[in-house]
């Protein structure tokens, strides 16, 4: 049916934090015009009226929990199993380490050749 590329679960998990992540965002940033909006935009009356009490003790919690989900998505750890192993610390490096392959083999054949 899909002649595309099959993507890995790693990938897929990405597009999905992506989408989801994007679309939280769009909603928030939504929100916040639409409060900004009336807050600025209309003619406010000396005393809040009931209908923008209610307005806005609807708003506060879905923007929270929006925040909340946002955050957790960013900072959730990835749980890719093929993850490359970490850089070693210049204090476990030598000199060798840090030598391209071709070149420690060549330095193994020139020590060989002079002993």
């Amino acid at each position: 049916m899909f002649k595309g590329p099959r993507y890995s679960e790693a990938e897929l998990m990405a597009r999905l934090k992506f989408t989801v992540g994007l679309s939280l965002a769009l909603t928030l940033t939504g929100i916040v015009f639409v409060v900004l909006y009336s807050l600025i935009f209309t003619v406010q009356p000396m005393t809040q009226s009931p209908n923008d009490t209610k307005f806005f003790e609807l708003i506060t919690p879905i923007a929270t929990f929006l925040t909340g989900i946002l955050s957790g998505i960013m900072l959730g750890k990835n749980e890719d199993k093929n993850t490359p192993p970490a850089a070693p610390t210049p204090e476990t490096t030598k000199p060798e380490d840090l030598l391209p392959e071709p070149v420690k083999e060549m330095v193994e054949e020139v020590q060989d050749h002079i002993a």
